[in-house]
């Protein structure tokens, strides 16, 4: 006998609340006419903020477990399923990967730090059980693949992570010392972390705000690839600075902050020889 689970409607989130959460993603602009169908899961996906600082209370048992199969739950391209996360809780283990990062402190206060892997070695295993070298593996493709993977399984762990009243933050830095982060995790061949998050409860003495994102302007075109307007990109400016205030950081906006960040190959912090660390760390990368 089989059992089917029904999905039951969540209870409708109210005009003036949906009107809140979209001027808290876009920085106060004017909000469109938005759909009635609104519910709990997009009430958490639009309040979603990063958390870089934490309680010291440590996860209830089972958490890892249900953030994992949250992640399991997310697709996958042709069920390859080509990625891995190693949960880390020793605090030293924890600090060496801080220090692998440049230092994130929030490693350090997180009672739990997940890092994301890229990981072509177990399906290089499968292919040599059934006789053949999995040479498919070597291509730019399948590396792109478990990256895509790997992302999206942790959003979905994000997501769960913010319904259950916890928080994160992504630690892209993990790719800064890719080598020492796999002689420290005692990685496989073909096997790399790309980002890492941090997980706990968020200290409620520190007050973080939504973050503002770009206008559907610059990200939403309908059929063909549109112009992005640099007044729009002006008003991003003053939403970031009006938040920056908030959170008593430099009023830097968001244009001059990204053009530093791209501006030349010491802003990547040792990330431009990433190709030739995945070849050492055995991705063929054809």
């Amino acid at each position: 006998m089989t059992s089917t689970v029904l999905r039951q409607a969540s209870p409708k989130i109210e005009e003036a609340d949906r009107q809140s959460l979209w001027q808290a993603r876009y920085g106060n602009g004017p909000v469109p006419v938005l759909p009635p169908e609104w519910n709990d899961t997009l009430e958490v996906l639009l309040n979603h903020r990063s958390s870089r600082n934490y309680r010291p209370d440590a996860l209830p048992a089972g958490t890892v477990e249900l953030l994992v199969a949250a992640a399991q739950s997310a697709p996958t391209s042709s069920n390859l399923q080509a990625w891995s996360v190693i949960a880390v809780e020793d605090p030293e283990r924890k600090a060496r990967l801080a220090g692998f990062t440049g230092g994130n402190a929030h490693i350090l206060a997180a009672p739990l730090f997940l890092v994301w892997l890229v990981d072509l070695s177990r399906l290089r295993g499968i292919a040599r059980q059934h006789g053949n070298n999995g040479e498919g593996l070597d291509f730019h493709e399948s590396f792109l693949i478990g990256a895509i993977d790997a992302a999206l399984a942790a959003q979905n762990a994000v997501v769960a992570i913010d319904s259950l009243g916890l928080g994160s933050c992504y630690i892209g830095g993990m790719r800064n010392q890719p080598e020492n982060v796999a002689h420290e995790l005692k990685l496989p061949p073909e096997t790399v972390a790309v980002f890492g998050l941090t997980v706990g409860y968020p200290d409620s003495a520190v007050e973080t705000d939504v973050k503002p994102r770009l206008p559907q302007s610059t990200v939403l075109f309908r059929e063909q690839y549109g112009e992005v307007r640099n007044e729009d990109l002006a008003s991003y400016d003053e939403a970031m600075k009006a938040f920056q205030q908030k959170q008593n950081l430099p009023l830097s906006g968001w244009t001059s902050v990204i053009a530093k960040r791209i501006e030349n190959e010491a802003a990547l912090k040792g990330r431009s020889q990433l190709t030739a660390i995945l070849r050492r760390l055995g991705f063929p990368l054809k």
